[in-house]
């Protein structure tokens, strides 16, 4: 009994691997695994390693309202969580294929600036645009423009990063949120690695 049910469940798994195997796995495999558009989530990956092994520490401008700006140095941060609205910058979804027009300009100074920017017609596509200026292949500027509207709130978001030699070296939030039968919030936050 025991030696046809480890028969069946060979069958099954030699089964999957035909299945596997007929699959289109030709050329194209490799570039439907690689990222459409600027893989924002796969740099912030590599930024967050780099600062948590680095240890790096940050130097913050705060304001909320219209309250005074406080500035505060934080000497131990948990990178994951403090750049973890960048990640809302990420258009590299499944359900954003083709949703956004690419467009680049050499810039002087041997820099390549893409800009991907919304289509018409895309409610499930929160950032508006993403623009991505690169020297020498990586990254030294990458800006994102979010917006959200919904019946119960809606917000802007202006995301920055500012790179140098593959390090985090600045980044820059500030937005507005409102929310149904409240003021509007505005926020914003610049940041100077150390």
């Amino acid at each position: 009994m025991r030696k046809r049910v480890l028969a069946r469940v060979a069958a099954v798994l030699a089964g999957l691997g035909w299945l596997t195997a007929c699959s289109d796995a030709g050329p194209s495999a490799p570039a439907a695994r690689r990222p459409l558009y600027f893989d924002v989530k796969g740099l912030l990956d590599q930024q967050i390693a780099q600062l948590a092994q680095r240890r790096a520490a940050v130097t913050k401008r705060v304001s909320l309202r219209s309250q005074a700006t406080e500035i505060v140095r934080v000497p131990a941060v948990k990178w994951a969580d403090e750049l973890q609205i960048f990640f809302q910058a990420d258009i590299n979804k499944a359900a954003l294929r083709g949703a956004y027009a690419v467009d680049s300009v050499v810039l002087p100074g041997g820099l390549l600036r893409r800009t991907y920017t919304r289509r018409p017609g895309q409610p499930n596509a929160p950032v508006a645009r993403l623009t991505v200026v690169q020297q020498n292949g990586a990254p030294v500027d990458v800006a994102a423009s979010i917006d959200q509207d919904n019946p119960l709130f809606s917000t802007q978001k202006q995301l920055q990063l500012q790179l140098s030699d593959g390090q985090l070296r600045a980044y820059k939030v500030a937005g507005t949120q409102k929310l149904v039968l409240f003021d509007t919030l505005r926020y914003a936050a610049a940041a100077r690695v150390e």
